[in-house]
């Protein structure tokens, strides 16, 4: 897939998480959320260059590390992009394996993130300088 591609798929999924949010869907609202960030984050990898072995880049642990180690360390990201790219992770662990509801709060705070976190990686990617 192509940056643009992963941008396209990361807006869907944003997309479906305030669908799900309006809908009082919270667990599947933090579940679309991060992978709006999840797809956004490898789109930037990609449109960076960013020296990241293919499946490395399709694992969760392995996107979050390259992550950090190329756009949030560099200083291309701010820093607070890769705390809540962890942070929505782990609501969408909590609700996909541990079997807990999100709250509506940490739902909404969530697909806010996302939603920063998409337009910031599509401002990064947008960037004459890139």
């Amino acid at each position: 897939m192509t940056h643009q591609e992963l941008m396209a798929k990361a807006q869907r999924a944003l997309t479906s998480a305030q669908t799900l949010l309006d809908d009082q869907d919270t667990d599947g609202a933090c579940n679309r959320a991060y992978y709006a960030m999840f797809d956004a984050a490898r789109a930037a990898l990609l449109a960076i260059a960013a020296p990241v072995p293919p499946e490395i880049a399709k694992t969760h642990s392995g996107l979050i590390s390259a992550f950090s180690l190329h756009l949030i360390k560099t200083g291309k990201l701010p820093t607070e992009l890769g705390k809540a790219l962890n942070k929505v992770e782990g609501l969408r662990l909590v609700s996909d394996y541990k079997g807990d509801s999100i709250s509506l709060e940490d739902s909404q705070w969530a697909v806010a993130q996302a939603t920063v976190f998409v337009q910031e990686i599509t401002k990064l990617i947008d960037s004459p300088s890139l």
